[in-house]
């Protein structure tokens, strides 16, 4: 275990490699598991002020499942999360693309300059889930055999879960965090 500010991360992040390889798994994480992606309390708020904008961005049916249920949900574990389309299929954010790629609407709204914020950070920062408790969060490699592609293609580029994701780990701890993460590693 690895001990920077107030979070423990697992050695996995360190040890396993993963790069995304979208071309092979087409965006499972986008559709797999039992909920939609977990929300932090200040995305709710954020998710409901970018509506307006992201619905131009994602399906028909993806729009019919927000306008019923919600900009996000409360899952069966009591979770704030994204709403999925019909019986727990596929985020309602996601959209497909003209390889029948999952991507998020959020983002490609992002990516156009339409608005500041890239995606939830549960997706932002996956295959590494984040478990808040009082004192501290602990950061976990989340293996699922959906990624088996990314984790073949980051072994093969040489790509640590934690250099995959700086982006992502910046983007919630900051640069000061990430740089003392990269030291604690790699010393």
């Amino acid at each position: 275990m690895i001990l920077v500010g107030n979070a423990v991360i697992s050695d996995d992040i360190k040890e396993q490699f993963f790069v995304c390889d979208l071309e092979k798994c087409k965006g499972a994480c986008c559709v797999e598991g039992d909920s939609g992606a977990p929300l932090e309390d200040s995305e709710t708020v954020i998710l409901e002020e970018i509506y307006s904008i992201v619905k131009d961005y994602i399906t028909e049916e993806g729009r019919k499942a927000i306008e019923s249920q919600g900009t996000w949900v409360i899952d069966k574990d009591g979770d704030k999360c994204t709403p999925t389309i019909g019986d727990n299929r596929e985020c309602a954010y996601a959209l497909y693309d003209e390889k029948g790629i999952l991507k998020c609407g959020i983002e490609q709204a992002y990516l156009d300059g339409k608005i500041d914020f890239k995606k939830p950070i549960s997706c932002h920062l996956y295959p590494i889930r984040v478990k808040k408790y009082d004192d501290f969060e602990a950061l976990n490699y989340d293996r699922w055999h959906i990624c088996s592609p990314a984790c073949t293609l980051g072994s093969k580029l040489g790509v640590p879960v934690y250099k995959f994701l700086k982006d992502a780990l910046v983007r919630k701890y900051g640069e000061d965090w990430y740089a003392e993460l990269v030291r604690e590693i790699e010393g």
